[in-house]
Formats: C-alpha cells, sequence, structure tokens
C-alpha cells in the first residue's frame, strides 16, 4: 500500500495523539508510533537484503511513523555477529540501505538504524575470533567473555569506526541513527559496575562520560549536523552496584549539553543476565504492562529532549496515554507490530478493535525470529504475506477443532470468501491454549484465541461448540475441503505402569484430585510441566520435577525458560536433570518411579503420591482416519503445494467428494507458531 491508498482518517482519529505529527531537527515523522530496533534474524551475511527490508517494509505499509532497524549493528572487527546482527562497519552495507531507505520512505515512514560496539558482551570465538574489549577486564555473566582492557589506542580506533558507522547510514539515505549506551560498550564506560579505571575514563562520573561524548562527538562530525543521532540510553540500572536514577539524568544532562545528540531512547535496567534481559530490559508475559513507564516519564521532565520508549507497552491505551500525557514524545510498540504490522493504519480506519494482540509470549525473541506466537506471516513477507487473497471460487470448508490451527483455519478461509462451518467438542474456543493460560503469568495468552474467535464472529463463520463432531456430522455439510484441526492427547501409554500416571493436563484442569506429594516427569521442556508444578505447588503439595533435559524448560525460549526457573524457586520445587522414566509401580499406598541417568544409566528410584507425566501429545485422529476413504486426495496434503502457496492436487481419489487435510497437533505434537502456520499456508491457497 502506498501512501495514496492509505485510508482516510476518521473525525476520532484526527484527533488522536497518536496520530499527531513530530518534527525533530527538520526531520517530520507523521506519528508519534515506532518500533525500536533489534536483530530480527532476517539478514543475509550481515547486510540487510529483501527479506529483512520486506518485513520493516510491512510496518510502513501499515502506517508506522518511525521503523527502526538493526538492533546491535556492529561498528569494528572486534565486536562481531553473535545474535544476527547487521555490519555497518564496512561500505558494502551502503547500497542496501540506499535501497532499504527508498522501500520504506516510499510509504511516508521514516527509518533509523542503532549502531553499536558490544564491548565484554561480544564472543571471542566468532568472527575474527579477537579478544573482546571492555573498559575494564570484567566477565559478563551471560555473555561470558574476559575482555582486554582497552587502551588509548582501542579508544581511538573505536570511536573512529561510530564516526564512520554514522557516515554510511547517513550515505545510505537514513533519517538517522542511535547509539546503544546500555550493556554494550558506551554503556560499559558509563557504569562503575563495569568501568573501574583509574585514568581519566573511569572513576568520577564527568570521567565515565567522556568516551560516550567523545563517541557522540566524532558521529556528529562525520554524519553532519542535519543527520538524526540518538541515543538509547538506560535511565536507572536497578543495580545497588550500577547506575541509579540520579546518575542517569546526571549523564543524560551532559549529552544534551555537548549539542550532539537529538533525543534520547529510553530503557530501564541491566542486560547481561537472562533474568534481567527478561524482566528488565525486554519484558514480556510475566510482567505488568509498560513497567518502566512512571520512571521514564520523570526522567522525561529532566531533559530537554525528546524521549522514546519501548518496554512491553502492547496496547492502545496504554501507548495513547504514554503520548497523550506527556510521559513520551514517541512510543515503541516495536513486539506489538511483529503481532501486527498494521496497527496504525487501522486506528486510522477507526478498526483498532481489530488489531491483533501482542501476548507477550517472546516466542519473537526465539532462535527462529522474528516469527510471532500470533502471527504466521511476520518474517515471511516475501512468500505468505499479511493480506489474504480471495479465492478465486467460493467453497464449502468444513474445519473439525476449534484451537490455535482451526481457529486460524476458519479466519483465513473467511477472508478468502469461502463459505465457513467450525465444529468444536468443548463449550469453548481455545483448544489447549485454555490450559495453557491457566499458569500463574500465562494468562494473555488467551488473546490468541480471543481475538480469533472475535475475527470468526465479524466474518460470519458458522460456529458450533458443544459438538463432538464424528464423520457424519463433517459429511452431512457436503463439504468441498475439510480440515482437521483436533490436536492431540496425552502420551503416556508408552510407560510401564502408565495406568498409574497421570498428565499435566489432568493436573493443570484440576480433574486429577491432589493428596501428598507430587512427582513431576517432564519429557518435552516445554510448558506443560513447569505449568503442572506450579499448580500443584500453589494447591499447597510438595513438588519435584525430574526432567529428561540438562535443564528446565530447554524447548522454550530464554526469556520463557528463565521465568520458570524463577518460579520453581520462588515455589521451592526440587528440580532434577538429565533423566528419563523408565516405569511406574505401586508400593504400598504409594507410588515408585523408576527413572535413569541420561548420562550414566544408573537407575534410581523415586516414591511419591503421585506421578505427573509431561511426553508431548499423539494426534487425536480419529475422524480424519473415518474421513480418509470418501476424500479426493486421502488425506495427503502435497508438501511442496503447502510451502508454495499453491492449490492441492486431488490426484489420488478424483471422483472424492471433498478434499481432506490435517493440520496443528492434529498431524505431530508442535507448538502454537506451528499449529498456525500449518492452517495460513494450507488456506491461502484453498
Amino acid at each position: 500500500m502506498n501512501m495514496d491508498s492509505r485510508p482516510s482518517e476518521s473525525p476520532a482519529a484526527k484527533r488522536d495523539p497518536l496520530l499527531q505529527p513530530l518534527t525533530i531537527k527538520g526531520v517530520t515523522f507523521r506519528n508519534r508510533v515506532m518500533s525500536t530496533s533489534h536483530a530480527c534474524g532476517l539478514e543475509s551475511d550481515g547486510m540487510p537484503t529483501e527479506r529483512y527490508q520486506r518485513y520493516h517494509e510491512e510496518k510502513a505499509k501499515g502506517g508506522i511513523g518511525l521503523t527502526m532497524f538493526g538492533g546491535s549493528s556492529n561498528v569494528d572487527i572486534d565486536s562481531p555477529n553473535i545474535f544476527r546482527q547487521l555490519n555497518v562497519g564496512t561500505d558494502e552495507i551502503i547500497p542496501h540501505l540506499r535501497r532499504f531507505s527508498e522501500r520504506v520512505h516510499r510509504h511516508g515512514a521514516k527509518l533509523m538504524v542503532q549502531i553499536t560496539h558490544l564491548g565484554r558482551r561480544g564472543e571471542p570465538y566468532a568472527g575474527a575470533w579477537l579478544p573482546t574489549i571492555g573498559p575494564s577486564p570484567i566477565r559478563e555473566t551471560l555473555h561470558r567473555s574476559f575482555p582486554r582492557e582497552m587502551d588509548a589506542h582501542d579508544i581511538k580506533r573505536v570511536t573512529k569506526a561510530y564516526g564512520a558507522a554514522a557516515r554510511r547510514c547517513r550515505d545510505g539515505g537514513l533519517d538517522g541513527i542511535e547509539t546503544l549506551a546500555g550493556g554494550h560498550l558506551i554503556g560499559q564506560f558509563l557504569s562503575p559496575k563495569t568501568n573501574r579505571r583509574t585514568d581519566g575514563y573511569g572513576g568520577s562520573l564527568a570521567n565515565r562520560c567522556r568516551f560516550a561524548l567523545e563517541t557522540m562527538d566524532e558521529i556528529r562530525s562525520q554524519a553532519g549536523d542535519d543527520f538524526l543521532v540518538g541515543v538509547r540510553f538506560i535511565i536507572d540500572e536497578g543495580d545497588p552496584d550500577g547506575l541509579d536514577a540520579a546518575e542517569g539524568v546526571a549523564i543524560a544532562h551532559m549529552l544534551q549539553r555537548s549539542g550532539t545528540i537529538d533525543f534520547f531512547n529510553a530503557i530501564y535496567g541491566r542486560m547481561d543476565t537472562e533474568i534481567a534481559l527478561a524482566v528488565d530490559n525486554m519484558p514480556g508475559m510475566a510482567s505488568p504492562i509498560a513497567p518502566w513507564l512512571s520512571k521514564v516519564a520523570a526522567f522525561r521532565r529532566e531533559v530537554n529532549l525528546p524521549v522514546f520508549h519501548a518496554a512491553r507497552i502492547s496496547d492502545i491505551a496504554t501507548a495513547r496515554h504514554a503520548i497523550a500525557s506527556g510521559a513520551l514524545d514517541m512510543v515503541a510498540m516495536t513486539r506489538a507490530h511483529i503481532a501486527d504490522p498494521h496497527i496504525v493504519r487501522k486506528i486510522e480506519a477507526g478498526e483498532e478493535h481489530r488489531i491483533r494482540p501482542c501476548v507477550g509470549a517472546t516466542h519473537c525473541q526465539s532462535p527462529y525470529r522474528p516469527h510471532c506466537l500470533h502471527n504466521a506471516a511476520t518474517g515471511r513477507e516475501t512468500t505468505l504475506g499479511h493480506d489474504v487473497p480471495p479465492a478465486p471460487a467460493r467453497r464449502k470448508i468444513v474445519i473439525v477443532g476449534g484451537g490455535p490451527a482451526g481457529l486460524e483455519a476458519a479466519r483465513v478461509a473467511a477472508l478468502r470468501g469461502h463459505r465457513v462451518v467450525l465444529f468444536e467438542a468443548a463449550q469453548k474456543l481455545g483448544g489447549q491454549v485454555l490450559l495453557g493460560a491457566r499458569a500463574g503469568w500465562r494468562k494473555d495468552l488467551i488473546g490468541l484465541v480471543d481475538w480469533r474467535a472475535a475475527e470468526l464472529e465479524r466474518l460470519g463463520v458458522e460456529t458450533r461448540t458443544g459438538v463432538f463432531a464424528e464423520a457424519a456430522h463433517v459429511l452431512a455439510e457436503n463439504p468441498d475441503a475439510v480440515i482437521v484441526a483436533t490436536g492431540g492427547a496425552p502420551d503416556i501409554d508408552w510407560i510401564d505402569g502408565a495406568e498409574h500416571c497421570v498428565s499435566v493436563w489432568d493436573i493443570i484442569s484440576g480433574v486429577a484430585p491432589l493428596a501428598g506429594e507430587v512427582l513431576v516427569y517432564d519429557g518435552t521442556g516445554r510448558h506443560p510441566a513447569p505449568q503442572a508444578a506450579e499448580a500443584a505447588a500453589v494447591a499447597g503439595r510438595p513438588v519435584a520435577i525430574v526432567s529428561i533435559d540438562a535443564q528446565l524448560a530447554q524447548e522454550l525460549t530464554y526469556a520463557e525458560r528463565i521465568i520458570w526457573k524463577r518460579r520453581m524457586h520462588e515455589l521451592g520445587v526440587g528440580m532434577t536433570f538429565d533423566h528419563e522414566i523408565v516405569s511406574v509401580r505401586r508400593e504400598g499406598n504409594r507410588l515408585a518411579a523408576t527413572f535413569r541417568n541420561m548420562a550414566t544409566r544408573a537407575t534410581v528410584e523415586r516414591l511419591a503420591d503421585h506421578v505427573v507425566v509431561e511426553h508431548g501429545t499423539l494426534p487425536a485422529d480419529e475422524v480424519f482416519r473415518n474421513l480418509r476413504d470418501a476424500s479426493a486426495n486421502d488425506g495427503v496434503t502435497d508438501l511442496a503445494a503447502l510451502v508454495g502457496l499453491a492449490a492441492q492436487p486431488r490426484e489420488a481419489r478424483p471422483q472424492g467428494r471433498f478434499e481432506l487435510h490435517r493440520v496443528g497437533d492434529a498431524a505431530a505434537s508442535r507448538n502454537v507458531h506451528a499449529a498456525i502456520l500449518d492452517s495460513l499456508r494450507l488456506c491461502m491457497a484453498l
């Protein structure tokens, strides 16, 4: 969508604080909504090529005022690419930036990048295998390197590298850059926790600011006065040994007086441990909405430059309040735009209620980033795209199952213009998400269901809950296509003594009464086992977890894993790793569970009153099997057609009455994103 095709604003939208323009030193942002820089994982050899650019272009098409890219883009050779950053330390990037700028500017949005040197946060065994550097030789817990203390030559070299990187960004047609003064090199000089120097770059606050001031001065010298330059700035490290709010304001005043910067992008906390990243720096579902907004508002009152901010501002009401109250000048909704890149366009059109909500699941921080648990099109703009095209002919589609896969299939099929009927055995839509949302910190997960349910109602999908659909129910609808999204059932029957065990579903749902000691076996490293342990512990039962993996919740993102670790420690849940379950037998009025050590193969027996097992699911696909003989494709989904978004062939049995497919856990036990992707790809060509 180019600028001329954007929807006209409603009268209310014209008064919306979020939609008011902001001008900073000659650069006018069309509204107050932005996305902050992040390493989205779509680069190619450190360059922002087509996939990378299209991901950000979608936000520009969606009406955003500013999209920042290139989280932690490296300025020099000893700041290596360790989590899929860009390389702004070479002129090779300039042509890519020019194409990128033209692409985003075409839609009326502004474009900036973050440039940085990782310092001690780098990796000595990545890139050119060089020692990491820092103001002092203090190791970071998370990234683990022992940095070499920088000398005067290092300081001069890196300062020049920052300036050269900024010049490349200007030559690439960007509207500006920001540096990162958090846990990266500039911030390492600023913080007394990481700077123990005794020369002119350490000790007093003024000395600790010297590297930052010299760096910003060099950036300004090479980039010019008409180029926007900002700092992603930690206002308070939240650590008794680090920067506090008063020092944060004092540093900000020094930067202001230097005349080298144009805005602050305020952040709170540290980023040198997993818990600091997950709770302070990039808070997710376990944190309240906008946890640091009041602290940033207090900082905003102390400075004279525009202030941006991002930290779990995931809903429009909070974002609007942040601007209307004067707490912020630009509100960053980064992960919200991963869930829905068309946020602003929907506000302008008076369709705020249709914005797909970010639920804070942090799936976009997984190794598969920027893929969203909620939106499988994100990061796949060159193939799937975010707009659903109409089908060439209207068909009758029957969907069995109202979990995430079934709801997504119904939504996409209805958007294509098909007549859709959805059967769900339970009284409520949602499937396993209803269980997942029962966890103490994962209640927002229900947004995956609620948004889709509202879309189905808007699109006129006929939803029949409380109906356990069998083959006869489906055939009576005379369908052209049937999609089975019946999910799975707990897989525990393979255990010797399975009759003595209960599934994690039984505990989470409250079906199984609990008394005495509970032993939870985790065979997947996903959410259900720690969630069941949490439920039992909250009910007052002594609980322990035994896992086949080397650590708790191994299959999850670091942000989810560390929250579960914290929760287990808070509840006093004992944890044993590297053990697989072998058998369960009754011993008197208790149960004896035998486990095998994965390293030594030795066995150990543990007694408990309940043995709870998590081992994924097996497909609950009876209706699928009963429909195969009547289908045109024998229930076979052609994988090449699925991935290529092509119509499915009907060659197996051309006389068959309908095509038949299964998606999500009805095919195999996987996560929500995989289930939604199954349905989106299938139905985009249905």
